[in-house]
């Protein structure tokens, strides 16, 4: 039992070695807020004079202090004396030297500015008069900064303590004045905060002389104000008086026994009371803990020596590099490169990401859902103007008018339409390309990261390799568009044709006027005067929903006025639906083109209606202005030239997208992706795998290096701590 706190010292001292402690080991951390006399406690324990003093905040940084119990010699007399763990050569007899030594050290990390600073000071303290302790003097609980302290010196002050107290392991000393109220002592407020049952905390009641005359501690340190596992104990300092005067220390340990034996209220518990009676209780406690954690430090060390072996073995061994054959580990390493970046595209790498999709799922997207909704995004007539179809039709047929719709206006509109498709399918090729490379960064293991130079390499020949065949496969893709434009395959078997556009027209024609009819009927059932109300047909927005094949008076403007239709118009016995189609496609035979309706009331300009025969050109004016955007009138053939070019082109064009949209992906996985996998290891292989450059290309990362040799330091630390408990234990 006596020797678990030197164990526990010894780890301390290799773990400091490493500047961390990664284990949390058992310690006593005193707290407390300022002018509370905790550090005359810790001198009372060590019975000399060794920490500053002063006024406000003065320890300013955490002292790990080690009290090493040494034993008188039958021949001398065993030498009290300190060290420092940042001056292990020179050891400090005079203990005024300590103090000056602590305030220097604290001044050169925090500052003089009484700041404070979370680096420890470690001392340790050899003396036949103190017991194996190991304490944590930590800075005073603080509220209101003075001086030049900072203005968070208060939240400073309570992290550091938390950080400290919150650990497991620690025990903690909570030092509270007797003459305040315990309802406002921090330190047990704290204690509470991380330990609620009171199994860790131990607490000191300071300052029970200096209480009001009548008042006494008694109920709290019998524990019965406020419940603690381990209880607490009255101290009497020296007073400041004492201190001034040097009071020796052995005259204050008597003072403060006779204070106990001889006070009425603690007479009882004088045996329990005390610092030589906190120095036993304290060394009990801690060696307790020590005992009951002493299993699972170890298994937490053995842990840590698992995980430090594995990551080691990570970064290599550079002696056995030595030995290796360098051709091989490059072959070896390009190999590994090579079947990490064929099964990121096959999806078969044991790191598939479950976050977002890569690989080759990334290039499946951009096919299906990226490329594809570019491609039914395209309209096929959508920057074809009625203007620009009937230019078109115009000049393909030359000085002469046309019977039929001519076909080379048909190909003439519909070649730059698929010349749509192009940019893309371009711009599908440059996205599997983007992807690719961006498998290529992403291949590769801790065991390449060794070599930086190498993995840099392996990059770069893959990336020329893909910018290789970025060229040849967007010249294929230019050429499957320029295919579809060299010859425009009219009998297609899907290919709507002309029968079928003219069979489609006549169908909608019919359908639209039967749909006219029936409003001609019920508004002829509102009366038998000549003249019917005004009816407001279906808006019209565009050509396409004109009515096909009906008489152009039978057509309602798009415009904010109504047209009203005349009672009989629709139902004219000479206007049949074949003779409406037939002048809509070979004209109405006469020269003029102007047809004229006898006694049929239509509405004229300013809305009146006309029972005299009327100019057929002067309808078209009138009804189609809101149509056609320049106001440029049409004949009936050119209205259904106009539609049945739109249908033929709609068709064709949805044709060659389907074809485009099937092409374009097969051409890019063989041109492009199946290419690049099946290659990449041959080209790695002819490039790097060369003797010359072996040097240059197995050239470790300096960074790496450093993390290889701090990793072996950790691992030699972990070790020797686990030899240290195992003869402990």
């Amino acid at each position: 039992m006596n020797d678990l706190i030197p164990v526990v010292n010894k780890l301390q001292d290799v773990f400091n070695t490493i500047g961390s402690e990664t284990v949390d080991l058992p310690q006593i951390i005193v707290v407390g807020s300022q002018s509370s006399g905790k550090s005359s406690v810790l001198e009372n324990l060590v019975q000399r004079d060794f920490l500053p003093r002063g006024s406000g905040i003065v320890t300013r940084r955490p002292l790990v202090l080690q009290l090493v119990n040494v034993q008188d010699s039958e021949d001398s007399k065993a030498v009290e004396y300190g060290e420092f763990l940042h001056m292990s050569d020179r050891k400090f007899t005079d203990f005024s030297e300590i103090r000056k030594e602590i305030e220097a050290e604290t001044a050169r990390v925090a500052g003089q500015n009484k700041g404070i600073s979370r680096s420890p000071i470690h001392l340790k303290i050899y003396s036949p008069k103190v017991l194996n302790l190991t304490l944590v003097d930590l800075p005073g609980l603080t509220k209101i900064p003075i001086g030049d302290q900072p203005t968070d010196i208060e939240k400073q002050t309570r992290i550091l303590v938390l950080d400290y107290i919150t650990k497991p392991n620690s025990i903690i000393l909570a030092v509270s004045p007797a003459n305040v109220d315990l309802v406002n002592s921090e330190s047990l407020k704290l204690a509470k905060q991380v330990d609620p049952e009171g199994k860790r905390t131990i607490g000191v009641l300071t300052k029970l002389d200096l209480m009001d005359a009548g008042t006494n501690a008694l109920d709290v340190l019998t524990g019965r104000v406020i419940p603690l596992k381990l209880g607490f104990i009255g101290v009497v300092n020296r007073s400041q008086q004492d201190i001034i005067g040097n009071k020796p220390m052995s005259e204050a340990l008597k003072a403060e026994s006779e204070f106990f034996k001889r006070h009425s209220a603690y007479r009882s518990i004088a045996s329990r009371c005390g610092t030589p009676f906190l120095a036993k209780i304290l060394n009990h406690i801690l060696m307790n803990h020590i005992r009951e954690r002493l299993p699972d430090m170890k298994a937490r060390i053995n842990a840590l020596i698992s995980q430090t072996t594995q990551e080691l073995l990570s970064y290599g061994d550079p002696a056995l590099d030595e030995k290796t054959n360098k051709g091989a580990l490059v072959l070896k390493l390009i190999t590994k490169f090579s079947n990490d970046f064929v099964a990121s595209i096959d999806g078969t790498a044991l790191d598939i990401s479950t976050k977002e999709l890569c690989g080759g799922a990334r290039i499946y997207y951009i096919f299906n859902n990226i490329f594809g909704t570019a491609l039914q995004s395209i309209s096929p007539c959508g920057n074809l103007s009625v203007q620009d179809i009937r230019t078109a039709i115009r000049n393909s047929t030359g000085p002469r008018p046309s019977l039929f719709v001519p076909e080379i206006a048909f190909d003439l509109l519909v070649k730059p339409q698929v010349l749509l498709l192009e940019q893309p399918s371009l711009r599908c090729v440059e996205l599997v390309h983007e992807e690719l490379t961006k498998i290529c960064h992403s291949c590769g293991n801790q065991e390449l990261g060794r070599y930086p130079r190498l993995h840099a390499k392996l990059i770069e020949v893959v990336a020329d390799l893909l910018r290789e065949r970025l060229s040849p496969t967007s010249s294929y893709v230019e050429s499957l568009i320029s295919i579809q434009r060299a010859y425009v395959n009219t009998n297609h078997p899907d290919f709507i044709g002309g029968a079928g556009a003219m069979s489609d027209l006549v169908k909608k024609s019919e359908k639209k006027r039967k749909e006219y009819e029936k409003l001609n009927r019920r508004a002829n059932l509102g009366g038998n005067t000549t003249h019917i109300s005004t009816l407001s047909g279906p808006s019209i927005s565009s050509k396409d929903d004109i009515p096909d094949g009906l008489p152009l008076s039978d057509k309602e403007s798009s415009g904010s006025k109504d047209i009203g239709l005349q009672n009989g118009i629709g139902n004219n016995s000479s206007w049949t639906q074949r003779e409406s189609f037939l002048t809509y496609f070979f004209g109405s035979g006469n020269k003029s083109d102007r047809t004229v309706l006898p006694d049929q009331p239509l509405p004229s300009r300013n809305g009146t209606s006309v029972k005299t025969g009327i100019d057929m050109d002067d309808t078209l004016f009138f009804l189609k202005g809101a149509i056609i955007d320049d106001a440029v009138h049409l004949t009936d053939h050119e209205e259904m030239e106009i539609q049945l070019i739109r249908s033929l082109i709609t068709s064709y064009f949805n044709l060659v997208r389907k074809t485009i949209q099937d092409l374009v992906p097969k051409a890019i996985m063989h041109l492009l992706v199946n290419y690049s996998r099946e290659s990449v290891q041959n080209r790695l292989v002819s490039e790097l795998y060369k003797e010359e450059l072996f040097v240059d290309l197995l050239q470790e990362d300096e960074n790496l290096a450093s993390k290889r040799q701090n990793c072996k330091t950790m691992l030699d630390v972990y070790r020797k701590a686990f030899d240290i408990m195992n003869e402990a234990m």
